[in-house]
């Protein structure tokens, strides 16, 4: 017991995500059971810049298991080495690095160790914390399932399941009108969660950033359908799906976020080319913050509060800087920067890729 921490500090970070409870419950339930104190800090980073810090006591987490969001509160622009305070005469943002500020509130509070809940932007931001000396047990949440180094992330399955949901409900709406529907989810660069939805909800096309679509193709398969007597088509969209030499379509540019770029709008342009293309009613749906929100699906809880729970034991271990993952089935860990600025995409001959082709899904290609 000599190398356990005295007291540790939990936040969360980045886009919330359903799971985030059920890693805060195991963490501190599991820090409590070992005589560890436990400090909640508030909107992510944001807390340690702003010295918001609360104890978490064991009735703090109780009944937060089927909980979505976090009771901790997140924020995806507060990057501590390069935090917004204001602008310049010309107008443009001025930086501060609060590195300092964080270390300081962090002694104040008593906290020799941070578990940080969140995707590589979290990780990323963790890291002048580690070459301070503090400890940093990572644990990876991202809906859009793109961590480099894990098999899976807790929040990734609520949102395929919610995502199906959609697209089987417009499903029924297509066939009655005979249109084409265009369903846009979540997936900048990575388009785990269109493949699994698109293939779970039977869609009729799937399109995903790692294939650039020909847009003569995608009207073709709807033509196809109406004329083989199936008067409609399902089309599932990542965001960061993108024509054959074509780009990304940007929604607006945040300019004081460490991730400026927000897409959106394929599925709209996708719907109006369509129509225009084939003559056949096109309509879309954009289901956004929808697949954050809600309770965890079991396999979610399940997965948050083995992270959770592995987070601790590598903290019992005397394990510095180590992320919780899962590998080939079996909860691992590596270095906590090791996902910094590395996405995991899909592989074009992924084994589901080849599964859906084979039941005639097409991926615009």
């Amino acid at each position: 017991m000599s190398h356990y921490p005295k007291r540790i500090g939990v936040l969360t970070g980045g886009g919330d995500c359903p799971g985030l409870n059920a890693v805060i419950r195991a963490v501190t339930k599991d820090a409590l059971y070992h005589g560890i104190d436990v400090m909640g800090i508030e909107d992510g980073f944001l807390g340690l810049i702003e010295d918001r810090v609360r104890p978490l006591a064991k009735d703090d987490v109780s009944n937060i298991l089927t909980d979505g969001g976090t009771i901790l509160g997140s924020s995806n622009k507060a990057n501590p080495q390069k935090f917004a305070i204001g602008k310049h005469d010309d107008g443009s943002i001025k930086y501060m690095d609060m590195t300092d500020v964080c270390m300081t509130h962090m002694q104040t509070n008593g906290i020799d160790t941070l578990v940080c809940i969140g995707g590589d932007g979290t990780m990323s931001a963790a890291a002048p914390f580690a070459e301070r000396g503090v400890n940093c047990i990572g644990v990876p949440k991202t809906i859009d399932n793109d961590l480099h180094g894990s098999d899976i992330t807790f929040g990734f399955l609520t949102a395929v399941s919610v995502a199906t949901e959609a697209l089987d409900r417009v499903h029924t709406t297509a066939a009655s009108h005979h249109r084409v529907m265009v369903v846009e989810v979540m997936g900048r660069n990575a388009g785990w969660l269109a493949l699994h939805a698109g293939v779970a909800s039977g869609s009729d096309v799937i399109l995903i950033p790692e294939i650039e679509f020909d847009l003569d193709k995608v009207a073709e398969a709807c033509m196809a359908r109406s004329q083989r007597g199936k008067r409609f088509t399902i089309i599932c969209a990542s965001e960061g799906a993108k024509p054959k030499g074509g780009e990304q379509i940007v929604d607006r540019v945040i300019e004081d976020s460490p991730d400026p770029i927000r897409l959106g709008g394929i599925g709209k342009w996708l719907a109006d080319k369509i129509e225009a293309m084939t003559e056949i009613e096109s309509r879309y749906v954009v289901l956004g913050h929808v697949q954050r929100g809600g309770t965890p699906v079991a396999p979610d809880r399940v997965l948050a509060t083995q992270f959770g729970h592995h987070a601790m034991e590598l903290l019992k271990e005397g394990k510095k800087n180590r992320l919780v993952v899962m590998q080939g089935g079996r909860l691992t860990d590596v270095e906590i920067t090791s996902a910094a600025n590395k996405q995991r995409l899909v592989p074009p001959d992924h084994p589901l890729i080849e599964a859906a082709r084979s039941v005639y899904t097409s991926f615009g290609d």
